[in-house]
């Protein structure tokens, strides 16, 4: 079937067909620490590069989304545990000048809360890859308030945002987000496509008997507006009672339903190291309506073998996997005096050590302690 050979997963790169298999276990770990020039790649054991930068600039949210958080909210961390903005730019001019990153990604909670985000931009847009390049810098968030920065966002450098959305059915929407708040979401939309932040992405996360009836509507209207919708199986990072292996709305069930108004192919541009599995899609009933959507089967299609990804949580710690349940500190570090060249080092350690995969069909398989407003998306 089509579809499923588009979404198989990827084995890590020494386990693909051809590739030597001896290849991790010849590599020490010294050889890819970061030297004093700066000239080498967070690489892990498997011959992965990251080269994907998630930034977590808070873990406040002024949403109380179902899958995510109770409504009561979370405790948040005290100011005190989190980077300023200084130690935040420091890090990313690690990453970018020492480690070989080129793209950042900031995120949340909600990072339209950090007051200061658009210093935070301009300071990283400043930075230049180590192939002389303007460093791709883009945003997820729930929308709440974008409208009304997207300008300044622009100016200080944002290339590209990412904007959660699970419903366009305004009960729904407040029935999952806790908030009535769907206005400001879809105003949002309509500005981030008008400031020309191609493409604007939508992002959905489909669960079983809240919001499989959206599929289509969203789809209908992120084409409309010319955004791309990317389509997420729900994972298990929120409370932890809600999400159940046997019991989520699949990739393939996301496509059957989207085959019910839309006629789908897969997409020709190559996936890389993208998480969505891109379909073309045209409407049945009026071929001259046509778009591109995402589907990111991180369950049931993992794509940790492409996996070019590193997460700097916002009280300065490194996950090497958005599943990992060991973190690396570089705050204290930080604060305690060290240089640039110690933190890449142990940056650098901690990607090393990089699972094959999320392990989320092992037996043995727990949740990260950490819910995913705090560890970024």
């Amino acid at each position: 079937m089509t579809t499923r050979l588009y979404l198989s997963p990827t084995p890590p790169r020494n386990d693909r067909e051809g590739a030597s298999k001896s290849t991790s276990a010849s590599i020490k770990h010294d050889a890819y620490l970061p030297p004093a020039d700066g000239n080498r790649v967070l690489v892990d054991r498997f011959g992965r590069i990251a080269r994907d930068l998630r930034v977590s600039l808070t873990d406040r949210c002024n949403l109380r989304c179902t899958y995510c958080m109770p409504a009561e909210g979370l405790e948040w961390l005290p100011t005190e545990q989190t980077l300023n903005d200084a130690e935040v730019l420091r890090l990313i001019r690690i990453a970018v000048i020492k480690l070989g990153i080129r793209q950042i990604r900031f995120t949340g909670g909600e990072p339209l809360l950090r007051k200061n985000l658009e210093d935070i931009i301009a300071g990283t847009a400043a930075l230049r890859t180590d192939e002389g390049e303007k460093v791709h810098i883009a945003l997820t968030t729930n929308g709440l308030g974008l409208d009304k920065r997207i300008a300044g966002l622009k100016e200080a450098g944002l290339d590209r945002v990412n904007i959660s959305l699970d419903t366009i059915d305004a009960e729904r929407y407040v029935s999952l987000t806790r908030r009535d708040r769907l206005s400001g979401v879809l105003a949002s939309i309509d500005a981030a496509v008008a400031a020309g932040l191609h493409p604007v992405k939508i992002n959905a996360v489909v669960m079983p008997g809240v919001n499989e009836v959206d599929i289509v509507p969203l789809a209908e209207y992120c084409i409309s507006k010319g955004a791309q919708l990317r389509f997420i199986e729900q994972m298990p990072l929120g409370p932890r009672e809600q999400w159940k292996r046997d019991d989520m709305v699949t990739a393939e069930e996301i496509l059957a339903r989207l085959e019910e108004k839309f006629t789908l192919s897969p997409a020709k541009e190559p996936r890389g190291a993208a998480p969505a599995a891109l379909w073309n899609v045209v409407d049945k009933s009026n071929p001259v309506i046509t778009g591109q959507i995402g589907i990111i089967a991180s369950v049931t299609h993992p794509f940790c073998g492409d996996c070019d990804r590193s997460r700097l949580t916002t009280d300065g710690t490194i996950r090497n996997c958005l599943f990992s349940r060991t973190e690396t500190p570089l705050r204290d570090a930080l604060r305690d005096g060290a240089s640039d060249d110690e933190l890449a080092q142990l940056w650098a350690g901690a990607m090393w050590e990089k699972k094959p995969g999320h392990g989320i069909d092992d037996e043995g398989f727990l949740q990260p302690d950490r819910p995913m407003s705090a560890i970024g998306g």
